[in-house]
This record gives C-alpha cells, sequence and structure tokens, in this order.
C-alpha cells in the first residue's frame, strides 16, 4: 500500500509537518524520537504539530538526522530554542560541515527560495538557519532504546557522505532518508534518483537496505509505502538507478563529453520540456551537476 506521508502510521509513529517535508515520531514506551527536522520555514508547524501529538513538546528526547541537506536539518535550531535539552542523533561529519559558514550561506538560500509557499507557516518568528552540535554521533551498528523498541543505525552513503537509515526491527520500520531516492509523481510510481557523493556507494547502499525485513518504508518525502509496496520501491529504485546512471551516460556521449553542456541539456528536455520532476529547479540543477560530475569523472569525461 502507498500512503501519503501524514497522520498517524500505526501505534507508534505519527508524521507531523507537511507532505513534502514529512517528520516522524517515534513514540516508544520510555523516550520519543523525532526523525528528520525538515525545512526551516516550517520550524513554527513542527513545533505546533508536537504540542498537539504529545501535550508537552519537552518530552521529545531525540531528533535523528539521516543526512546534511537543508531540507533534513532545518528546523533544528528552532527546535533546541524551544527543546533545549533535546539530543541531536546524526553523522558526526555533519559537525563539520555545519562549522562552514558558507555551507550555512548555501543552505540558506536555497531555503528562501522557497519562501513564498510557506510564509504563511512561518510568520514573524526567527527560523533561520544556524551551526548546531551533533550531541549524539552514531555509525554502522549503533543502537538507540526507545523502550520496547530498538533503534538500529545503518550508514547508506551515496546520496551524502553522511547518510544515515534507522531501522526499528520490532515493527519492521525503516526510514532512509533520500538514500533510497524520492518517489515522483501524485502515484509515487517513478523514483527520483538521489545518487550526490558516489554512485556505486548509493547502488550498494540501496541493496543493503533492501535486504533488511521492512514492512513499512518512511520516504523523506511524500509516501509511506507498507507491505508487498515496500519490495516493489525498492525494485524500482534500483533499477531506476541504472537507468538514471545510463541516462547521464547517453547525454555526455552526446555532447562530446563536455559537462556543463549535458547539464543544460539534461535539464531542458528532462526537467523542463517533461515537467514530471517536482524538485525545486534549482535544487534539481544543484543535485544534477553533482550527478553529471560522478559519472562523468567514473567513465574517465574527466579525469583524476
Amino acid at each position: 500500500m502507498k500512503l501519503l506521508a501524514q497522520g498517524t502510521i500505526n501505534d507508534y509513529c505519527q508524521v507531523i509537518g507537511h507532505i513534502g517535508y514529512p517528520v516522524y515520531i517515534i513514540k516508544g514506551h520510555h523516550k520519543i524520537m523525532m526523525i528528520d527536522a525538515g525545512i526551516n520555514l516550517l520550524a513554527p508547524k513542527y513545533y505546533t504539530d508536537l504540542t498537539t501529538i504529545l501535550g508537552n513538546p519537552q518530552k521529545l528526547n531525540y531528533a535523528a538526522i539521516t543526512h546534511s541537506h537543508y531540507d533534513h536539518i532545518g528546523a533544528i535550531p528552532y527546535l533546541l530554542k524551544k527543546i533545549p535539552g533535546l539530543t541531536i542523533v546524526g553523522a558526526q561529519r555533519i559537525q563539520q560541515l555545519l562549522r562552514k559558514q558558507s555551507v550555512i550561506d548555501f543552505m540558506t538560500h536555497l531555503s528562501n527560495i522557497q519562501k513564498p509557499l510557506f510564509e504563511d507557516l512561518t510568520g514573524k518568528e526567527d527560523v533561520s538557519l544556524s551551526s548546531f552540535d551533533i550531541t549524539l554521533p552514531v555509525k554502522d551498528g549503533d543502537t538507540i532504546d526507545l523502550g520496547d523498541l530498538t533503534c538500529v543505525v545503518y550508514e547508506v552513503p551515496g546520496h551524502t557522505r553522511d547518510s544515515l537509515a534507522y531501522y526499528f526491527p520490532q515493527i519492521k520500520m525503516l526510514f532512509p532518508g533520500e538514500a533510497v531516492g524520492v518517489p515522483q509523481g501524485m502515484g509515487g510510481q517513478e523514483v527520483q534518483v538521489e545518487f550526490l557523493s558516489s554512485y556505486d556507494e548509493y547502488y550498494h547502499s540501496l541493496e543493503k537496505m533492501a535486504s533488511l525485513e521492512v514492512k513499512i518504508l518512511c520516504m523523506a518525502h511524500g509516501f509511506v509505502y507498507t507491505d508487498d509496496d515496500v519490495a516493489s520501491f525498492f525494485g524500482a529504485s534500483i533499477k531506476a538507478t541504472e537507468q538514471y546512471k545510463n541516462l547521464l551516460l547517453a547525454y555526455l556521449d552526446k555532447v562530446n563529453g563536455n559537462i556543463e553542456r549535458a547539464i543544460e541539456l539534461i535539464t531542458l528536455e528532462e526537467y523542463d520540456k517533461k515537467g514530471t520532476i517536482h524538485q525545486e529547479r534549482n535544487a534539481y540543477i544543484s543535485n544534477l551537476s553533482a550527478q553529471v560530475k560522478l559519472v562523468a569523472k567514473d567513465y574517465q569525461y574527466i579525469k583524476g
């Protein structure tokens, strides 16, 4: 079954925020974990929703980050002001990244592009992005006990170097971030491939997650897949990843390995003309540029 990422998923999991930038709340018997922190522009809504479902937002113990992109860490600075005791879970290397002002500035730029969409939710509150500490660094195989629910951490690089997935074996729920790609279209039938740091690592991470026993797959954007649709999505994502690499190679061949021309042509043909990709255009081009350069290097269009 395919569900929109909203409302109550089961007795343990509820979704807050916006289906485009969902935040998942997992309730154990003793601890409560939030997975991802969405976009900073929605921070006041996340906090309001937390108040609605928890009564007291101070009950939230952990905010677990799947990776370092602006639309997955955005609400953390705001929430830390509201919930000072909140433990931030993530890869250690995120800490180093957030110390760079250039990174904060670029994240702010990408966020500001979407400001007109969410101004009514932000109001006059300060939701600016800023550096914060990863107070509980985790790595592959680490576990976090929520009380009758165990969160198992998996390193799944490829989308980013710091990508993590969070798996709850007792309820067979997986939260992969964008390490499995992003569903496209209202039916979630297509897959937007998301390797940005390494094609090979992304593919291996896909295989790693597909080998887990997953009954509920909670996507970073848009959808939740259950039962047979979980395996179907993994299969579709693996196939789409292979096809997408071949598509990029075909465009590179068409322009004799000219990286910039390939990016321009792909944007025109695949994004502008088809109109089926729902990612914001500037973010799409930024991601596409990284992907074309990775493939070009792997196939020696770029030396070294």
